[in-house]
């Protein structure tokens, strides 16, 4: 079982850069402003991360030619997906959700600098039994 409260900390230092981009640039943007934001914070403050780290799902082991695109990968662990809209949807969540799913990373990170306030939602993946977690540790979907 996935501890939800160890991986709570581990997204710690992505989560205040999160806030920190939005403080600076403000609401309303778009996306890729707060990215390339995003990606000069983490810089400054020493954070390793890939940016649109690409990769291909596979089929019973083999690769497919089908390309997915990740915002932001951390640590090898955090998948962090950045939104500027005006409300976060399940389409959205899903697509986080899938990207965790195929990768096997157990969290993620959906951010919607839009509104005032940042908005932030923090999941957690459970390989063993294929669910997505709510902070709480709660089972929120299974895939």
């Amino acid at each position: 079982m996935v501890d939800v409260k160890k991986l709570m900390g581990h997204v710690f230092d992505v989560v205040g850069a999160l806030y920190a981009v939005h403080t600076e640039l403000g609401p309303g943007l778009n996306e890729y402003c707060y990215q390339e934001g995003f990606a000069l914070e983490l810089e400054r403050c020493g954070i390793p991360f890939e940016r649109e780290k690409s990769f291909h799902p596979s089929y019973r082991g083999t690769p497919m030619q089908a390309l997915f695109r990740l915002d932001f990968l951390f640590k090898g662990d955090i998948v962090v997906e950045c939104k500027s809209v005006s409300e976060l949807n399940a389409t959205m969540r899903a697509q986080l959700f899938n990207y965790m799913r195929l990768l096997q990373m157990p969290c993620g990170v959906i951010v919607n600098f839009f509104p005032k306030s940042a908005q932030l939602e923090r999941y957690f993946f459970d390989a063993g039994t294929k669910e997505i977690l709510t902070v709480t540790g709660a089972p929120l979907r299974h895939l």
